[in-house]
């Protein structure tokens, strides 16, 4: 990702949007972000964004670069001003879907699975704690 940053940054110069942070500051920023989450979504959290920058890496196209960084970094904003409570009722936009790849969605929706089992074995696991107390 590095040759092509430079390239990427001037692209983005010119629009009025907030400046991108480069790769490296963002990703120590995003798993520092997930410290206030809960453990098993830090866990998750932090284990895909690994793979996924590491995956990214190598990346040359300039366009590709600013929209890889782009995303993260809106991921880095919603994650800094919401709870953990907030993540359930956040959806996706249609157009944003329309955009992705099968790969892209098949990805998304395993994620989404995974998600939703830690959040199935988080239920049972409070359940049982307070049926203990209750006894």
């Amino acid at each position: 990702m590095r040759p092509a940053w430079t390239a990427a940054k001037k692209t983005l110069s010119s629009s009025k949007r907030s400046p991108l942070l480069p790769p490296l500051k963002l990703y120590r920023e995003i798993l520092r972000a997930h410290r206030k989450l809960p453990k098993a979504q830090k866990g998750l959290g932090d284990e895909y964004v690994r793979a996924e920058f590491r995956a990214h890496k190598n990346i040359d196209n300039p366009l590709q670069i600013v929209g890889f960084l782009s995303s993260w970094q809106n991921y880095l904003v919603v994650v800094k001003k919401n709870t953990h409570d907030d993540w359930k009722k956040y959806r996706i936009p249609e157009k944003l879907l329309e955009k992705m790849s099968d790969d892209q969605i098949i990805q998304f929706y395993e994620l989404m699975k995974e998600t939703r089992n830690i959040y199935s074995d988080k239920h049972v696991e409070e359940e049982t704690h307070v049926e203990k107390r209750t006894e």
